[in-house]
């Protein structure tokens, strides 16, 4: 049997895991809605009957470990989740050391966006450059910084928190304590709250706005104008700090392109001589929301010293 890995994804929603070998096929998938309500512990449980179910179908000796991808701030020496908005009752749980020793197997836990800037590098849009970074467009924003084709982690695991750059100055506040921060100002959270400054709708999705965009609303364009200015400002700072060739952005946001791209690339342009006189690409990704598991899944194979 070819060796294998075993990537996890653990939402506020789904837990999905799959069997992934080195050259990035997906042997077998397991996936099933997050019940937060039972607890972290009952959540690992999942995980670990997910991870048995897996090995026991592929064989234990193939298995060259476990990679886990987590919402939050990770602290990455112990393996503990420090705070997670979408992982409510997380908090300074130690997720990696609870599923290593109730699965007998070494496991390696990584912050999604993290895992998801991995995976677009290992077998996405970035698997002909060693940097990258990736922005990714939800509910809120996160980051992922890739460099030398490793995951760049800073001196405690907390790198790449791109959605709290600061691209407006004393604009929105944030739940962070910052104001202005990039994800509330082009994040889906934040082209709702825009739409009812707007007048759009008190309640509506960031879809809905889409929608009425895609339908000639001048008012819903506007917002995703404002939302690419947003992201324009931080892709010229991030172009300008690290001269990376490649740029990527994913997310549920990512069907809004043609209303936010113009104004971001025009906002790049303006700010960063670097991006005009070099040869560097700001694009979308392409593994969606299956980045994560790749991601999670690469990582025992690059802690192995056998990756691709």
């Amino acid at each position: 049997m070819a060796e294998y890995s075993i990537g996890v994804d653990l939402g506020g929603t789904n837990l999905r895991a799959a069997a992934i070998d080195r050259d990035g096929r997906v042997l077998e998938k397991i996936s099933r809605p997050t019940d937060l309500t039972a607890g972290p512990d009952a959540v690992v449980a999942e995980i670990v009957a997910a991870i048995r179910q897996l090995r026991a179908r592929l064989g234990a000796d193939s298995l060259v470990g476990v990679g886990v991808g987590a919402a939050g701030f990770i602290l990455m020496e112990k393996g503990v989740i420090t705070s997670s908005p979408n992982l409510p009752g997380f908090d300074d749980y130690p997720l990696r050391d609870q599923i290593s020793q109730r699965s007998g197997t070494p496991v390696i836990l990584e912050n999604d966006a993290n895992a998801a800037a991995l995976g677009e590098k290992w077998m996405g849009a970035g698997r002909e450059v060693e940097d990258l970074v990736l922005l990714t467009l939800g509910t809120g924003i996160g980051g992922g910084i890739i460099v030398g084709g490793r995951v760049l982690h800073g001196c405690v695991g907390m790198a790449a928190e791109l959605g709290h750059m600061t691209v407006v100055p004393n604009g929105n506040p944030c739940g962070c304590g910052n104001t202005g921060c990039l994800e509330k100002h082009a994040s889906a959270t934040a082209v709702s709250a825009m739409a009812k400054l707007m007048g759009l709708g008190d309640d509506l999705t960031a879809e809905q706005v889409y929608n009425l965009a895609a339908a000639g609303n001048e008012k819903a364009r506007l917002v995703f104008q404002v939302m690419g200015q947003a992201l324009g400002i931080a892709l010229a700072n991030l172009v300008n700090a690290f001269n990376f060739p490649l740029y990527l952005l994913s997310g549920g946001m990512l069907p809004a392109w043609e209303f936010f791209a113009p104004a971001m690339f025009e906002e790049v342009r303006r700010r960063s001589y670097v991006y005009r006189h070099s040869p560097t690409r700001i694009e979308k990704a392409i593994l969606g929301n299956e980045a994560g598991l790749y991601g999670a899944a690469y990582l025992p194979f690059q802690a192995a010293g056998r990756g691709s």
